[in-house]
C-alpha cells in the first residue's frame, strides 16, 4: 500500500491554492502551502490549510524549509525554478512544476543528473497533461506521421477585441508568445517563429484559431524526432486575436518592452473564472498498414470543488501535476532522475482520483483505446 505523502506546494497563488485543496482533500496528502507573501498565506491560512513562509531568494532557508518532505510542488513564477528545484534536491524531495520555459526546464534536467529523486517539470496542462495524451495518441501508430497537438485556456463569453481575458500568469502567456518555439518538421527538430502558421478548426459548431506558441510540446519535440515527421504545437484562440497580438509585438514593438507589455495586458484584460479549456489533439499515420487518423478531444469547464467555484485553467492545471504526484507517490513513475510527460501513461493518469477530473469537466474522445 502506498504511504502518505508529505507536500510543499511553493507558491499561494490561484493555482497553488486549488493543488492544496486538491491535495488536502485527499487521505493520501499532507499539504504545507509555502510563499514569501505573508497576506496570500494567512488567506490560505484562514481556509485550513497550512502554511510556511519561505523566500526563494534565501538558498540556504529554502532547502531547509523542504527538509521532511517527500515531494515539494512549484506553482511559482517561472524565473524561480531553478532555485526551488535545486533547494528541493538539496532537501531530497521529489520535485514537480508547471513551468513551460525552455530555459526553466533545462536547468532542472541538468539538477536531475545523479539525483536520488525524482525531477519532473512541466507538469501542467500545456506542457504537461497534453504532452501524455500526445504520446499516447503516438503510441497507437505503427509508423507515425503526423501529430498535432493544440490547447487553449479562453473565456466562456468574449466581449474585447482580442477575445480574451486573463486566465493564467501573464508572465507565462508573454514567454508564449514572444519565445522561439519547437516542431518537427520532415522528422528534424526545428524552432519556428512564435504567432506563425495560423490555421482554423471547429469543435461544437465554434470556430478556432491556432498558431505556434513557445513551451507547449514540452520534451516531445526531442522524443519524437526521427519517428515522425511533422509534430507541432498551437494555441487556441478566437479568431482575430493572432492579428492583434502580432500588431502589439511587431508593429508597435512590445516584444522588447516585455515590462510594459505586462502592464498592458493586466490594465487592460480583466480576469474570468468563466473559461473554457480546450484540448485538441489529431495523429496521423500507418495501423495494421492502412493509412488512419486519430484524435483526442477534451473540453472542461469551470466547477465547483470543496465548497467554492474554481476556473476550468486553475482545475486542469492543478489536475495535471497532481495525478502525477499521485502517480509518483504509487511507484509507477520512475523514482530518481528527470522523468518526463510522455513515461506517463494517460489511462494510468486518468485513473487516478485527480486525473479524472478531465473526465468529469466536459467531453472526453479517444479514451477507450488509450494505453
Amino acid at each position: 500500500m502506498a504511504q502518505v505523502w508529505n507536500v510543499c506546494i511553493f507558491g499561494a497563488g490561484k493555482i497553488g491554492r486549488m493543488i492544496a485543496t486538491l491535495l488536502d482533500a485527499s487521505p493520501n496528502y499532507r499539504v504545507t502551502v509555502a510563499d514569501r507573501d505573508f497576506a496570500a498565506l494567512d488567506a490560505l491560512k484562514r481556509e485550513g490549510h497550512a502554511v510556511r513562509q519561505l523566500d526563494a531568494a534565501e538558498p540556504s532557508a529554502l532547502a531547509a524549509g523542504f527538509e521532511g518532505f517527500d515531494a515539494v510542488i512549484s506553482a511559482a513564477p517561472f524565473y524561480l525554478t531553478p532555485a526551488l528545484a535545486a533547494a528541493a534536491k538539496q532537501a531530497g524531495a521529489h520535485y514537480f512544476d508547471l513551468t513551460e520555459d525552455v530555459a526553466a526546464t533545462q536547468a532542472v534536467r541538468e539538477l536531475a543528473q545523479g539525483a536520488a529523486t525524482a525531477f519532473m517539470p512541466q507538469c501542467g496542462l500545456a506542457p504537461g497533461f497534453v504532452g501524455i495524451a500526445g504520446a499516447d495518441l503516438a503510441r497507437r501508430f505503427d509508423r507515425l506521421e503526423t501529430l498535432s497537438l493544440r490547447v487553449g485556456a479562453l473565456p466562456l463569453f468574449p466581449t474585447n477585441a482580442l477575445k480574451y481575458n486573463l486566465t493564467w500568469s501573464t508572465e507565462g502567456l508573454i514567454n508564449e508568445y514572444c519565445n522561439p518555439c519547437e516542431a518537427i518538421v520532415e522528422g528534424r527538430t526545428v524552432r519556428v517563429a512564435p504567432l506563425e502558421d495560423l490555421e482554423t478548426i471547429s469543435h461544437d459548431g465554434v470556430d478556432y484559431e491556432c498558431f505556434n506558441t513557445s513551451g507547449g510540446l514540452g520534451t516531445l519535440a526531442e522524443s519524437l524526432a526521427g519517428t515522425a515527421r511533422r509534430v507541432s504545437y498551437r494555441t487556441i484562440r478566437y479568431p482575430g486575436h493572432r492579428d492583434i497580438i502580432k500588431l502589439l509585438l511587431h508593429d508597435l514593438g512590445l516584444e522588447r518592452r516585455r515590462d510594459l507589455l505586462r502592464e498592458v495586458f493586466e490594465t487592460a484584460l480583466p480576469r474570468t473564472d468563466q473559461d473554457v479549456v480546450l484540448v485538441f489533439c489529431t495523429a496521423t499515420g500507418e495501423i495494421d498498414g492502412e493509412f488512419r487518423e486519430t484524435s483526442f478531444i477534451n473540453k472542461s469547464l469551470g466547477r465547483r470543488i470543496g465548497g467554492r467555484r474554481w476556473s476550468a485553467i486553475q482545475v486542469t492545471t492543478a489536475a495535471g501535476v497532481t495525478a502525477v504526484v499521485d502517480l509518483m507517490r504509487q511507484g509507477r513513475l520512475p523514482a530518481h532522475g528527470f522523468v518526463s510527460q510522455e513515461q506517463v501513461g494517460l489511462a494510468e493518469f486518468m485513473d487516478t482520483e485527480f486525473g479524472a477530473l478531465y473526465s468529469a469537466g466536459g467531453m472526453v474522445d479517444g479514451l477507450d483505446s488509450a494505453a
